[in-house]
């Protein structure tokens, strides 16, 4: 379809007021226009039209993207979100005209971290990965106010999400990796090798990112702590074990939640997002931002002596933690165990529907995650994980996360999350089922897949090392 510029015809407008007069705002206006592109109102409503026909989306057909947490998300919560109460409040305002919003900001924090097990919460960072980079100056901080300078190391193991050893990284620490061992766990062996008096932390997800809960996740937290480290836990895969086991209860001193992942807010799209962070009661001294308390009756907004600093405006993206309270009063405490347990249930079938037919990298039951490895059919016929994804996509599905962990070769890494239908996933196995069938019936067809999509196969590497993101006027 054409570009917005492409359509654009000198002179067309969708202005139906004259233009106000210019008046002096005490700083300098543009010298010319910016370059719009001119359209009727009819051209701008269809050309936006066109492109949400075009947009796969959690509301247009099964999204499994692994370890990413798709799910359907209550229309109701943005009616929440979108109450004038919320909305039309300034963050400056003085705390006795905006009791209502401290009030979502104090249930919000009180809640996630019962659910988490922690004893405190910031709700500034914006997102998961800026949460994890906030945990991460927790844990420096309190190495600090020790004198203890020589924690320069955090031990990441090699399953773990891609940002954790680089928010590892931006807070000055050097990144430590372990490997896994051959089902998938933490390698106790290496870990105790690779703590020491040097060790300030480590950062890992319960489960990880393969899908399978750790069952030495006591002892592995244990070592780190008597080595001296603290434990931050990355809380992308909360979704699976919310409300029937605590990463506070596992040993964990730190933690970060995605909010537009596991509580029901937009994901994906470029956000917004948010990603609180939460910490036992010895660190919570150093959280930035504000933090809501009772003072004479009153809630109050209140910042920490020795906090971090901000790493964020105000009290963060403040609508979304409205809509993340919202969802947890509105499926209530059994709602968040039985989100967790119908995540699990979901997994579990399409991954025993599947494995008579795809090799699954760990012979083991899963949790909200499973992943499939495709290495043995790019050996024998030259069908790669990227074949079979992006034969998906002509079955109107959107594809798994492909590649990833970088511990699985050719790996497509499946979440059905709690909210898809039996009837939804027997409807996917069927797809995948069936493009197997294919792919072993033609293997070279395989490589000229998707068909029915408006763009093919575009050259990603180019995409993303050379990426087109403003329009050329000139070409």
């Amino acid at each position: 379809m054409k570009l917005i510029f492409e359509r654009s015809v000198p002179g067309r407008s969708t202005a139906y007021l004259p233009e106000a007069p210019r008046t002096d705002l005490g700083f300098p206006l543009r010298e010319k226009p910016p370059r719009l592109p001119e359209l009727s109102e009819s051209q701008v409503d269809r050309h936006y039209t066109e492109l949400a026909k075009e947009t796969r989306g959690v509301n247009g057909g099964f999204y499994p993207l692994g370890s990413c947490t798709m799910k359907y998300n209550p229309a109701v919560l943005e009616t929440a979100a979108n109450q004038p109460g919320f909305t039309d409040v300034h963050p400056l305002q003085p705390d006795e005209s905006v009791q209502g919003c401290l009030e979502v900001m104090q249930l919000a924090e009180r809640y996630l971290c019962e659910i988490t097990g922690m004893d405190a919460m910031t709700l500034q960072p914006a997102a998961g990965a800026h949460g994890e980079f906030t945990g991460l100056l927790l844990i420096k901080a309190w190495h600090r106010s020790r004198g203890d300078l020589a924690r320069t190391k955090v031990i990441v193991p090699d399953s773990a999400h891609g940002t954790n050893p680089a928010s590892a990284a931006m807070a000055g620490f050097e990144v430590v990796n372990i490997p896994s061992d051959s089902h998938g766990y933490v390698d106790l062996e290496a870990l105790r090798a690779a703590v020491g008096p040097d060790t300030a932390g480590l950062m890992l997800t319960n489960p990880n990112t393969v899908g399978l809960f750790d069952p030495n996740i006591a002892e592995i937290t244990k070592i780190v702590h008597e080595a001296g480290g603290l434990n931050y836990y990355d809380g992308a895969n909360l979704n699976a074990i919310m409300g029937i086991v605590r990463p506070g209860d596992m040993g964990f001193d730190v933690v970060h939640i995605n909010l537009h992942k596991t509580f029901a807010t937009p994901h994906g799209g470029g956000g917004p997002g948010s990603g609180p962070s939460g910490c036992k009661d010895f660190l919570k001294e150093f959280l930035p931002g504000i933090r809501v308390s009772e003072k004479d009756g009153m809630l109050c907004g209140t910042a920490a002596e020795k906090r971090i600093g901000d790493v964020r405006s105000f009290g963060g993206n403040f609508l979304v933690i409205v809509k993340a309270l919202a969802y947890l009063m509105f499926i209530g405490r059994e709602g968040v165990a039985e989100t967790a347990s119908n995540a699990v249930l979901n997994a579990n079938y399409m991954m025993n529907c599947l494995k008579d037919l795809y090799p699954m990298a760990y012979d083991a039951t899963c949790m909200h995650e499973f992943v499939i490895t495709l290495e043995q059919m790019k050996h024998d016929t030259g069908v790669s994980a990227l074949d079979m994804a992006k034969a998906l996509l002509d079955y109107g599905m959107h594809p798994p996360t492909m590649y990833f962990p970088l511990i699985v070769h050719e790996a497509l890494m499946v979440e059905p999350t709690e909210t898809e239908s039996r009837e939804t996933l027997d409807e996917a196995v069927e797809v995948f089922r069936r493009i197997m069938d294919e792919a072993k019936a033609d293997p070279e067809h395989m490589h000229e897949r998707p068909r029915t999509t408006r763009v093919r196969r575009p050259d990603e590497v180019k995409a993303a090392r050379k990426p087109v993101v403003r329009y050329d006027f000139d070409a």
